[in-house]
């Protein structure tokens, strides 16, 4: 099991000793925290990729598993939040890049600013990630049995996934301060209409693959899956991101702590593919489901409250051990 983390283990090495050298005993600490504060944040996102990866073309999976921690460590944890601050203050990303590491406080405060506009858009395009697994009417595993299945049952209705989605946002927004209603409805928007695009294409793109590869075995095709992937990452990682605003102001240890973090994300990601975890672990994929619902919610409020990032790690963690627990107990039923 441990070939799987040679390259992530490497990399934690090397991302670890330039900390060192870049800021010390300290620097080397605060990088540790940060990259196991993103592994407990982002488990359940292990889970959701590896079931979209395991269905998914293997050329495409390969390029997720390459280019996508390339994308993952550089784009989102670096580029991303320059590009946010950029935004914001209306400085190119030079000039950005010169604020964070001159003058880190100003920096993170302009950063900071735009919470609300990160909330709205990576929480409402994780609730609709999460209501179109609770509302998919043709699973047939259900973690919570009957009251699962009722659930399910809604989604026989046409659109209801994006109807429940916009009245949450509008509930939210109504609750707002009046100064950020608009900047969240019109990012909340952004965010459902982006999962309920990049979802659209993806079927459709799918329908032409099972046409024209009719009697061969059916993969899912890959650039949607892979761009879906990288929004559902992005997704994640917002609130890491906010959060290592709270440890540390110094942008070069975030993304070496993130980034180490993302790399054994991605290794975990692997294993539980090559490993075939899900299949064996049937409730696993609920728990993961179900945690990123909580998260979704807690981005949402977060926008009215101050929530710690250990109640966020601490919820994901509940809900994925209890669903490990149930998947157990089901294989020692089954098999005994």
């Amino acid at each position: 099991m441990l070939n799987y983390f040679y390259v992530s283990g490497f990399f934690a090495v090397v991302g670890l000793t330039g900390a060192y050298f870049y800021g010390g005993l300290a620097g080397v600490a605060i990088a540790a925290i940060l990259s196991l504060m993103e592994v407990s944040l982002s488990f359940d996102n292990a889970i959701v990729n590896a079931t979209v990866l395991k269905d998914m073309d293997p050329k495409w999976r390969q390029r997720f598993l390459t280019w996508g921690i390339l994308i993952a460590v550089f784009g989102m944890r670096l580029l991303f939040p320059l590009a946010l601050v950029s935004c914001v203050t209306s400085l190119n990303l030079w000039e950005v890049l010169k604020l964070a590491l001159e003058t880190p406080e100003i920096y993170s405060q302009h950063l900071l600013s735009a919470h609300a506009s990160i909330s709205a858009f990576g929480g409402m395009f994780l609730l609709m990630v999460f209501l179109t697994f609770i509302l998919d009417h043709k699973r047939d595993v259900h973690w919570l049995g009957e009251l699962e299945r009722k659930i399910g049952q809604v989604g026989n209705l046409e659109s209801i996934q994006v109807i429940l989605g916009l009245i949450v946002l509008v509930v939210i927004q109504y609750f707002a301060a009046p100064e950020y209603r608009f900047t969240v409805l019109v990012s909340g928007i952004a965010g459902l209409s982006i999962y309920v695009i990049i979802n659209s294409l993806s079927k459709l793109m799918n329908q032409h693959f099972i046409q024209t590869h009719a009697g061969s075995q059916i993969k899912q095709t890959g650039i949607m899956s892979f761009v879906y992937l990288e929004l559902l990452d992005a997704s994640f990682s917002f609130d890491g991101v906010i959060g290592a605003f709270a440890i540390t102001k110094d942008i070069v240890i975030i993304m070496i702590g993130l980034g180490i973090g993302a790399f054994f994300v991605r290794s975990l990601t692997v294993l539980l593919v090559q490993k075939r975890t899900l299949q064996n672990y049937i409730y696993l994929e609920h728990g993961a489901y179900y945690a990123l619902g909580a998260l979704a919610v807690m981005m949402l409020m977060s926008i009215y409250y101050d929530i710690p990032e250990v109640i966020i790690g601490s919820v994901g963690f509940v809900l994925i051990a209890l669903s490990y627990y149930s998947s157990v107990r089901f294989m020692r039923r089954r098999d005994g």
